[in-house]
């Protein structure tokens, strides 16, 4: 394999100046120094250079290398990369079959994919494998530096006291874990602390977050939002399009139609949190259980990423699956979060075998209460309006009182310091 161009003496910090203008940011140091690209020939080698500026060294420091998927094991022996480009070398599930076996044997490593597959399940396999971005071919300029950016951004970014712990998501381990329960009742726990609180329903194939906290059908959808109303898409607009359960806290449910909801693209929703999370004190998404190009969007918005199982084996396998398939992407253990629900002290399974078994510690458990939750969701109603008193309730308020920052909203969580978390 020919290395074209591999600059490993050159200055490995952007410029205060030069990170100003390319980042928007204050002069701090760039994470990503080292980029490395693999790709067919030098013409695709100078094209990316070109696109990422890299002719000034000064900035990042650049390694282009020939060749193909087989000899990249050695390219990584041999060298270390904050970001590996793959221009055109990538195109079916079993190329990435081959990449997720090298970069398992290396650790995560943030992959960007230039490919003509335009297929879906090409997209939702690279996606699963542990790829950051998909770009397809012919390069889009602005697109692949966006990539590039985006990733160095979830790097550099330190959440002001303002902004930390804004946006949480909720991931199922496996289907039927309760996550959308658990979802949408912190909504209503931090809704009834005084916090303006929003919940986006993100599991847009079948996704039924309003159903469990409001016995209204809601008149407008995520679809309707983003899909027909991108160009008026304000503050205001977008409150008006939820459905409030209270004063403080509104939810803005998934589409009813499959079609609609395959219409939904991903700089549509990095749009639609960032305005959410700039309104709102507090933004929930419940994501579901998939890993596609739209909820890998809205999970690198997320502060913390909640990845929920019970205390069983099948969903041990799952919510292992779920979880190293997050690392994968890059989500570092700092933001994910592993919540049991349904635990029982009196059961077969342990925390301490579920951590084992993981590899992840429990942050949290949610107890089992089955009759008065299937009661709450039965009738529409949040669990702390249906039974206040229910240990599942005070569980959730425990969990709200962790994320609440202000000192006067954690006064009025009055269950305030009776559940207790581990932390991360």
């Amino acid at each position: 394999m020919k290395n074209f161009a591999n600059n490993s003496n050159a200055a490995a910090a952007l410029a205060a100046q030069g990170n100003a203008q390319s980042r928007g940011g204050g002069g701090a140091t760039s994470p990503v120094e080292r980029i490395g690209v693999l790709a067919l020939d030098q013409s695709q080698m100078d094209e990316i250079r070109q696109i990422l500026d890299l002719n000034d060294p000064t900035k990042r420091t650049l390694s282009l290398f020939d060749g193909g998927l087989p000899g990249l094991s050695s390219v990584l022996d041999r060298n270390q990369f904050d970001i590996l480009v793959i221009h055109t070398l990538c195109q079916s599930e079993t190329d990435l079959a081959r990449l997720e076996q090298v970069l398992t044997e290396r650790g995560p490593m943030p992959v960007i994919l230039l490919s003509s597959n335009v297929d879906p399940g090409f997209l939702i396999a690279a996606m699963r494998t542990g790829v950051r971005d998909v770009l397809h071919l012919p390069v889009d300029a602005e697109a692949l530096r966006n990539a590039v950016d985006h990733i160095e951004n979830q790097v550099v970014h330190v959440p002001t006291p303002q902004e930390k712990r804004k946006v949480v998501a909720f991931v199922a381990g496996k289907g039927g874990s309760g996550s959308t329960f658990l979802a949408t009742n912190l909504g209503y726990a931090l809704g009834k602390a005084g916090a303006k609180t929003a919940l986006l329903d993100l599991n847009l194939q079948f996704g039924d977050a309003a159903l469990f906290v409001t016995d209204h059908m809601p008149a407008t959808n995520l679809a309707d939002v983003v899909s027909d109303n991108m160009a008026r898409l304000d503050g205001a607009f977008l409150a008006a399009s939820m459905c409030d359960v209270l004063p403080t806290y509104a939810v803005l449910a998934a589409p009813e139609d499959l079609e609609r909801a395959a219409q939904v693209r991903p700089d549509q929703v990095d749009v639609l949190i960032r305005l959410a999370a700039h309104r709102y004190e507090y933004v929930i998404l419940d994501m579901g259980r998939s890993l596609d190009a739209v909820s890998v969007k809205a999970l690198d918005c997320a502060d913390y990423i909640y990845v929920v199982m019970q205390q069983t084996l099948p969903f041990i396998r799952d919510a292992k699956r779920t979880y190293e398939a997050l690392r994968g992407l890059g989500y570092g253990t700092d933001r994910l979060r592993l919540v049991v629900n349904r635990y029982q002290k009196s059961g077969e399974i342990t925390n301490e075998d579920i951590e084992l078994a993981v590899g992840a510690k429990v942050w949290t458990t949610v107890p089992n209460s089955y009759a008065a939750v299937s009661a709450a969701v039965n009738q529409g109603m949040p669990l702390a309006a249906f039974a206040p008193r229910d240990p599942v309730a005070r569980a959730l308020d425990g969990m709200a009182t962790d994320l609440l920052e202000r000192p006067e909203l954690k006064k009025k969580s009055w269950f305030g310091g009776l559940w207790n978390h581990q932390s991360p």
